[in-house]
């Protein structure tokens, strides 16, 4: 192998990974125009054509696909063998990327993770927000944060918070103008907020169960969203009725602000876990774990 043949070949991965000659030069620390150089000198010196360029788009060719596959185990054999010398330097190091889920990002990460970065200088976190399901290791990710129900069974979960239970709500003054549901079933004579995923373009189910009986509902009304602060908001202001976690509700429920129904069909469930695949764990991640780690009972 060819001195700088190594760094070509990890440029032109993490070009293919990230689909942007602008985005991998960033995570490269390089110029645009030195990367590009470095993957057209590549490519004259395999004979080979490996990335297919538009001016609106770059990804892998057939050739380059192929490369890739038996380009990434090695690659990441590699990076886990610099980030273990981390041990050595005493001091957890290096860049992480994150994928999550905005109720995560708002309950876990907010309150958590800025300490984190303050007691642990030497690593940089790349958090994206996305509540579609993803592939972490096929996307790049070092780990995920999700509901546990989600995370598949050959990841390491870790418990970030004890479980979750969501309820359904609405102001007095809803139920003054709409009645009270008894069933699931009577959503549908309902004014509801519905979630949307993005990217996945169904609305989330309503899910209910009682006595291990499941039951979905396709609700109906004015508003749907992507956002659960505007959804609550919406409810807090009568606008319908909506599925808000217990714990972020109770003192309104308490205070008569809010009104719970159909509670007999809402049991609880895993909250989230952060989740990573089997593999040799950097400092970096490990120290983020115990950082995120729920210490409840």
């Amino acid at each position: 192998m060819r001195r700088g043949d190594l760094d070509d070949l990890a440029a032109f991965a993490t070009v293919a990974r990230t689909r942007s000659f602008t985005r991998a030069a960033a995570e490269m620390d390089l110029s645009p125009s030195a990367l590009s150089h470095a993957i057209r000198s590549l490519e004259k010196r395999l004979g080979v054509v490996l990335l297919a360029r538009t001016t609106r788009s770059v990804a892998p060719t057939a050739a380059g696909k192929r490369l890739l596959r038996s380009l990434d185990p090695a690659l990441a054999e590699v990076a886990e063998g610099l980030a273990a010398l981390a041990d050595w330097r005493g001091a957890p190091s290096g860049a992480l990327r994150i994928t999550t889920f905005h109720y995560a990002a708002r309950t876990i990460l907010a309150p958590r993770l800025p300490a984190f970065l303050l007691e642990h200088p030497d690593v940089s976190v790349e958090v994206i927000v996305d509540d579609r399901l993803v592939d972490i290791v096929a996307d790049g990710f070092d780990a995920g944060i999700r509901l546990g129900e989600t995370v598949d069974s050959d990841m390491v979960a870790v418990r970030l918070e004890p479980d979750l239970r969501a309820l359904v709500v609405g102001t007095p003054g809803y139920f003054e103008r709409h009645g009270r549901p008894d069933t699931p079933r009577d959503l549908e004579g309902h004014i509801c907020i519905n979630y949307r995923l993005v990217g996945g373009g169904g609305l989330l189910p309503w899910e209910f169960e009682r006595d291990g009986r499941e039951v979905n509902i396709r609700a109906k009304g004015q508003l749907i969203v992507n956002d659960g602060v505007l959804a609550a908001a919406a409810v807090r202001a009568g606008a319908g009725l909506g599925i808000l976690m217990e714990h972020e509700v109770a003192q309104e429920i308490a205070d008569g602000r809010l009104v719970q129904v159909l509670d007999e069909w809402c049991p609880s469930f895993p909250g989230c876990h952060l989740y990573y695949p089997n593999r040799q764990v950097t400092p970096a991640l490990r120290a983020l774990v115990d950082a995120l780690r729920w210490k409840g009972s």
